[in-house]
């Protein structure tokens, strides 16, 4: 092929080294290749795994050559957002007390994809602890976003997304308790699925002994980054593998929630209450419309009690961060250790305020259900702020709080567990704009496919050439 390889998809390059178009060595040395060309400059990836990712795409190719039955990402490159335990390499996690943290053994999703025969080449940066929706650290530095240096690339993939939306990777693994997947996806222009609940083990590492609190089991959950749709439903066959260590996990068909048509869709643009964001609007109007003239029914209309998610959230989520405080605020950049507090402060923390906001989940998932028994889809945005500059989520508590509120319905989805799609429509002022669609319990495969509509009609933006490239 004389098209760079660093340019196609995920399902494309697979396609090709099943047909032996190309080797798996070959697709791999271009990837390489291109993290050695434009990681310099935007610090994406913090572990290149090249020795290794080379020797297993030799033996990629020889399973190839003998005739050996193969996985359906067999001999394709993906990254590892650096909260992911990775075998013989130092999981991070941004913390320079952990810069030696070598685990045995894979996380189950990392295990996953191997076993489907794609091979991990870097780790990509994260915000410490991935706790911040932007993406530095004292460990490795700032991640800059490739489309505009000024503005974040997002968190806490953000290392991630940059990796993807450059062509340093086709396909990543991240992880979303609050927009970690979505937000990121937003603000570099590729797509991302947040799973439901259950849909994909939620375990991020290989040792057992330190069970997640009730809003981290809840709401956390692993996905798969990309530049195209239909490598988010590749990646979602592989990634929904049985994790027999995770109690959450949950064997749901790919057809759970399928919906006769016409799909209704509920269309909301500012589920925050502050107001959205005119070219966000636009990109909103924009996928609506494209569903629209496809057949889906749209109609302008929220979701029940999104203007109680944000207090919810905050009683239950950060009720349970502050008993993390002590052990994980002498570990923190002080950046971060900054935002996790000022994310914190002023949080009703008594018993009786945790369980009524435990008790008022259960009666808004509840809303929520009968509401998407009418609206099959819901679209909006995932920030109703374009990406914010950097600095201004540790500019004060009054800009934390808007953007926070800013995510609301993204933050939603982790509440209640319900799945969610997020990709580009359109690029205004040099930056992507994008939307998100979200779906009832399992029925991540809605999404996609009206993910894969707008797709269509709108196209793809990435990947790019990094417009900060000639600082350096």
């Amino acid at each position: 092929m004389t098209f760079p390889l660093w340019k196609l998809s995920a399902s494309d390059l697979a396609r090709a080294i099943r047909d032996k178009k190309v080797s798996s060595v070959e697709a791999i040395e271009a990837h390489l290749n291109r993290i050695e060309a434009v990681n310099a400059g935007l610090n994406a990836v913090v572990a290149n795994l090249a020795e290794a990712a080379l020797d297993a795409a030799h033996l990629a190719d020889e399973q190839i050559a003998s005739g050996a039955d193969t996985g359906p990402l067999h001999g394709v490159p993906f990254t590892i957002k650096d909260v992911f335990d990775l075998a013989v390499t130092a999981t991070t996690m941004g913390i320079v007390d952990l810069k030696d943290k070598m685990p045995a053994t894979d996380a189950p999703v990392i295990a996953h994809l191997k076993r489907a025969g794609a091979i991990p080449i870097a780790r990509t940066n994260v915000p410490d602890f991935g706790v911040r929706w932007h993406t530095d650290n004292d460990l490795h530095g700032a991640t800059l976003n490739p489309w505009d240096a000024a503005r974040t690339p997002g968190g806490s993939s953000g290392g991630e997304a940059v990796a993807i939306a450059t062509g340093m990777s086709p396909l990543g693994i991240g992880g979303d308790m609050g927009g970690s997947l979505r937000f990121p996806a937003q603000c570099c222009g590729i797509v991302a699925l947040k799973p439901g609940f259950g849909r994909i083990s939620r375990t991020i590492t290989s040792n057992f002994d330190d069970p997640p609190m009730f809003y981290e089991q809840v709401a956390c959950v692993n996905g798969p980054m990309a530049r195209h749709v239909g490598d988010l439903r590749l990646a979602l066959d592989v990634l929904g593998a049985p994790d027999p260590n995770d109690p959450c996990w949950t064997p749901a068909p790919r057809n759970s929630g399928c919906a006769q048509s016409p799909v209704r869709v509920a269309v909301t643009t500012d589920p925050g209450g502050d107001g959205c964001c005119p070219i966000i609007s636009a990109a909103i109007s924009k996928a609506a419309a494209i569903l629209s003239d496809a057949g889906y029914m749209v109609e302008e209309t929220s979701p029940p009690c999104l203007d109680e998610t944000t207090s919810i959230i905050e009683r239950i989520a950060n009720a349970e961060t502050q008993s993390y405080l002590p052990d994980m605020l002498p570990m923190m950049s002080k950046a971060a250790g900054a935002y996790l507090q000022g994310l914190v402060e002023d949080t009703e923390s008594d018993l009786p305020s945790y369980m009524n906001a435990i008790a008022a989940r259960h009666r808004i998932a509840a809303e929520w259900r009968a509401f998407m028994q009418e609206f099959v889809l819901i679209l909006g945005p995932v920030s109703s702020m374009p990406p914010f500059e950097v600095g201004y989520d540790l500019a004060g508590k009054e800009h934390l709080q808007k953007f926070v509120r800013s995510m609301t319905l993204t933050e939603a989805c982790n509440l209640l567990g319900l799945p969610s799609v997020t990709l580009p429509v359109m690029v205004t002022n040099g930056l992507p704009q994008g939307v998100q669609l979200i779906a009832g319990r399992f029925a991540e495969y809605l999404c996609l496919d009206a993910a894969e509509v707008i797709e269509a009609a709108a196209g793809v933006f990435t990947p790019i050439e990094p417009c900060i490239q000639d600082q350096y």
